[in-house]
C-alpha cells in the first residue's frame, strides 16, 4: 500500500509540472515490424510502458464476436515465465499499477512503475507478446469473468443496453453492428483452436506499437527494447476488408426495452464519418456546443427553462471506420418521448440553418484548448495519446498539432457539416422503454 501511495504522489507531482509545451518523442521500427515510440520526461521517477494492438471488437468472423475483449482478460492469465494468476501480484509488489481496455478498434495494455523498474515493465509486455499461455483452463476461467462483466455492465445496469442498441440500429453489415463485448453464445462456442489462431493472427509485433514514456534514458531504453522485443517473430500481414454500409436516406425508428429502468429515454442517432475525417472533428464540436455543461443549448432549454427533461446529452462516439452520434433525453413527468424528440431536433435544426454566435464559438474554442492541455498533462495520458495517434490515425504528431484542426474550424463549417450529416432523413429515432421483469 505504501508503494502504491508513493506512485500516486509521484504521478501527481509529475502532472503538475507538465504544461502544454510540445511533446517530444522518438519513434522507429524494429526488424520484426514493432513500432516503438519513446518519450523522455525526467520530472518524476515514474515510467509508463504500454502496448497497443490494432485489434478490437470489429476484428472477428460471424459467430465469433467478442474475441478482442476476451483477450484483454485472457492475456493476463500468465506466460511461459509468469505463473498463472501472478501478473497483478508481480506488478503491485514492485510498486506499480496496470490495466487494459478494448474498443471496437484497438486493445491497450499498460503498466506504470517507479522508473527503476523499467526493465520489469518491458519484460512483462514482451512476455505477453511472445510467451502467453493459452490453454483450456485459462479460456474457461476468462469466459466466466467476461460473462460476469456482461451481467454487471450491460444486462443488469440501467440503460446498459443503449450502446448495443445504437450499434445494431446504425449498422447492418459492418461488424460495428455487434457489441464490443460480443455475444456469450459465441464465446461458449469458441474452441481452444479458435482462440490460439486469433492470438497468432493479431497479437504480433507488426500489429502493435510499444510506448515507453517517463523517466528514462533513451540509449539504455533502446537497448532494453531491442533485447526484449526484437526476438519476437513477425506475424503475417493482416488484411481488413469490412463491408461498407449503405447511406441512411430515410428516417428509421426502433424500440428497445430495458428491465433495469423506470424512466424511458428518447434518442436520435446518426451514422457519421470515422474519427480521422475532418467532419468528425466538427461533429465533436457540435456535440459539445449542444450539451456540454449546464449552459449548453439543450440543457438550458430542456432541463432549466422548459422543465421537460431530467437529463439531455449529445455525444459523438468516435470509431475508426464509422462513428456514431447520439442525442438523447430522459423525460420529466408526463413529457412524452415524441416531445423530447421534437425539442432536440429543433436545436439540431438551428445548427444546420444558422451560424452559432461568436460568443458560443469562442467558448467552444476555449473548451477544446483546455481539453488539449489536459490530455497531455500526465505521462500516462501522453503514452496513451502517442499510441492512439500512431496506431489509429497514422500520424503520431497529432499529439502536438491536433488542436490546430479544432482551431481552424469556422462557424460556417459547423453549419455546413451539421447540414451534411445531421438531417432528419439520416437519423434513427430510438424509443428506449422500461420492461416488466416478469415479461418473457
Amino acid at each position: 500500500m505504501k508503494k502504491k501511495l508513493t506512485i500516486g504522489l509521484l504521478g501527481l507531482f509529475g502532472a503538475i509540472s507538465l504544461t502544454a509545451q510540445e511533446v517530444k518523442y522518438e519513434e522507429y521500427d524494429l526488424s520484426n515490424g514493432l513500432h516503438v515510440i519513446l518519450h523522455q520526461d525526467n520530472g518524476a521517477p515514474v515510467v509508463t510502458t504500454s502496448v497497443m494492438y490494432h485489434v478490437g471488437g470489429k476484428d472477428r468472423t460471424e459467430g465469433r464476436t467478442g474475441f478482442a475483449h476476451f483477450f484483454e482478460h485472457l492475456l493476463f492469465e500468465g506466460t511461459k515465465n509468469i505463473e498463472r494468476g501472478k501478473w497483478f501480484e508481480i506488478v503491485s509488489s514492485n510498486g506499480g499499477q496496470n490495466n487494459a481496455n478494448t474498443s471496437q478498434d484497438r486493445t491497450y495494455y499498460y503498466e506504470v512503475f517507479p522508473s527503476n523498474n523499467l526493465k520489469l515493465g518491458l519484460w512483462m509486455e514482451s512476455e505477453r507478446m511472445l510467451h502467453p499461455v493459452i490453454d483450456q483452463t485459462g479460456v474457461d476461467t476468462q469466459q466466466e469473468v467476461v460473462k460476469e462483466e456482461k451481467r454487471l455492465r450491460y444486462d443488469n445496469s440501467p440503460y446498459g443496453q443503449l450502446l448495443p442498441v445504437l450499434g445494431s440500429s446504425l449498422f447492418k453489415v459492418h461488424p460495428y453492428k455487434d457489441p464490443n463485448i460480443g455475444y456469450m453464445k459465441d464465446l461458449d462456442a469458441a474452441t481452444l483452436e479458435d482462440v490460439i489462431a486469433y492470438n497468432k493472427k493479431y497479437y504480433v509485433p507488426n500489429n502493435a506499437v510499444l510506448i515507453v514514456a517517463g523517466d528514462i534514458d533513451i540509449a539504455e531504453t533502446k537497448k532494453l527494447v531491442k533485447d526484449y522485443f526484437e526476438p519476437i517473430p513477425k506475424g503475417a500481414d493482416i488484411a481488413r476488408n469490412y463491408p461498407k454500409e449503405e447511406p441512411i436516406t430515410t428516417e428509421q425508428k426502433t424500440t428497445a426495452y430495458d428491465a433495469n429502468i423506470q424512466i424511458p429515454a428518447a434518442g436520435i442517432a446518426y451514422r457519421i464519418p470515422g474519427f480521422k475525417e475532418r467532419d468528425a472533428y466538427v461533429l465533436d464540436m457540435i456535440s459539445t456546443y449542444l450539451s456540454d455543461g449546464k449552459s449548453s443549448k439543450l440543457y438550458k432549454k430542456m432541463v432549466d427553462e422548459q422543465k421537460q427533461a431530467l437529463q439531455v446529452g449529445a455525444f459523438s462516439i468516435p470509431q475508426e471506420d464509422y462513428g456514431m452520434y447520439l442525442v438523447f433525453a430522459l423525460p420529466v413527468g408526463e413529457t412524452t418521448l415524441d416531445v423530447l424528440t421534437t425539442e432536440m431536433e429543433e436545436e439540431i435544426e438551428k445548427v444546420r440553418s444558422e451560424l452559432i454566435s461568436e460568443k458560443d464559438y469562442q467558448k467552444l474554442q476555449n473548451k477544446f484548448e483546455n481539453q488539449f492541455v489536459n490530455s497531455n498533462s500526465s505521462i500516462q495520458g501522453i503514452a496513451n495519446s502517442l499510441a492512439r495517434y500512431y496506431m489509429l490515425y497514422g500520424d503520431t504528431d497529432l499529439i502536438n498539432k491536433e488542436i490546430e484542426i479544432y482551431r481552424s474550424i469556422t462557424r460556417e463549417e459547423i453549419k455546413s457539416v451539421a447540414e451534411k450529416h445531421l438531417k432528419p432523413n439520416q437519423r434513427v429515432v430510438i424509443e428506449y422503454l422500461p420492461k416488466d421483469k416478469s415479461d418473457n
